[in-house]
């Protein structure tokens, strides 16, 4: 349930949430309820068909400050407290960390153990340090991704520069940030009116001249959802390169070498990077590759070596891409430990 849903259909999603729960009680399987809410209009029904003292399931996944997105903790509390007065909840199973706000009796079931990362691990393991018993399980059937599932804003809290790199999305309107990838590569952002960017220009092929990138290319700038979003390249191969002009020119923000700040937090961060940024360029094994984001069609997603016209390959989804076998193991397995030389957001 998203707080920008009709509420019709906020209406409709917890009458299936609970539709479901009763048809898997009726044939003899344990249901622990999940409950979700949105904004102070929803608590009218959000909270009806659970039995007061019940066990209960809820996330803070999508709430909590990760990624460029702040918290939103005001918005989930408000819901949280007053399930505790409506439910009377026996137990409190938090998938993701808990606000140190919380109170009730919670057992905290930890995201990242419960991730693809551990879809081998046995059958059930289990594991305590000072604060908390984290749960693991292996996965059968379909996992829902976080576009299909969660609470909040779907968009997330508002979004906020987290690396040096972010930074360049904001400045004075109608200026230009200037920024230097640690491999050397320049980008230049324009920032429009309103202090966010409108347009940027890379000074650089991606390694990708042999697929027609031009050195340098444009991006147009989306913010409709609340985070920039780079649109299609804008290539120059056939045609003249436009002056990139703007009133003054502000802020050289130089992070060449330091790379530890661009690694990938998890794969949700690798997808949201490649879909929303497009551009990707990391090293594995001394070894340079490019993933980028191409459109919404069968070859959605492109994966190449570097330099090696012969090395391309073009996948439907992203999830088809970390598939993708590199020295043995599948991308997935290890993106979170290459090195990124470039990523966009």
């Amino acid at each position: 349930m998203y707080i920008e849903m009709n509420p019709v259909m906020q209406l409709y999603n917890t009458f299936r949430n609970r539709w479901i729960g009763a048809y898997l009680h009726k044939k003899g399987i344990k249901v622990i309820p999940t409950v979700n809410w949105g904004l102070e209009n929803t608590f009218d029904f959000c909270f009806n068909g659970i039995e007061k003292g019940s066990v209960v399931a809820v996330s803070t996944y999508m709430v909590s400050d990760h990624g460029n997105h702040s918290d939103q903790k005001e918005f989930f509390m408000k819901g949280y407290n007053e399930m505790l007065k409506r439910i009377e909840p026996e137990l409190i199973i938090c998938y993701h960390e808990p606000f140190p706000e919380m109170t009730g009796n919670i057992l905290y079931v930890n995201y990242e153990l419960s991730s693809w990362l551990h879809y081998e691990d046995d059958e059930c393991k289990s594991a305590n340090d000072s604060t908390s018993t984290y749960v693991i399980k292996r996965f059968y059937g379909y996992v829902c991704s976080d576009i299909d599932k969660g609470s909040g804003s779907a968009f997330g809290g508002k979004w906020k520069p987290k690396k040096a790199q972010d930074e360049r999305f904001l400045g004075n309107p109608n200026s230009i940030n200037t920024y230097t990838t640690p491999n050397g590569e320049k980008y230049e952002t324009k920032i429009g009116d309103d202090g966010r960017a409108v347009m940027e220009r890379h000074h650089t092929t991606h390694n990708r001249e042999h697929t027609g990138h031009s050195n340098p290319h444009d991006h147009e700038i989306d913010w409709s959802n609340g985070f920039p979003h780079l649109g299609e390249p804008i290539n120059y191969n056939i045609r003249p390169v436009p002056e990139f002009k703007s009133y003054e020119r502000i802020k050289f923000m130089d992070i060449q070498g330091n790379t530890d700040e661009l690694r990938f937090e998890s794969i949700n961060d690798f997808k949201f990077a490649l879909i929303y940024g497009r551009e990707i360029e990391f090293e594995w094994n001394g070894v340079n590759y490019g993933a980028f984001y191409e459109g919404e069609d069968d070859k959605a997603f492109f994966l190449c070596e570097a330099h090696k016209d012969d090395k391309g390959v073009f996948f439907r989804t992203a999830d088809e891409l970390l598939d993708f076998v590199i020295d043995g193991k599948p991308l997935r397995k290890f993106i979170t430990e290459v090195t990124v030389w470039n990523r966009n957001i």
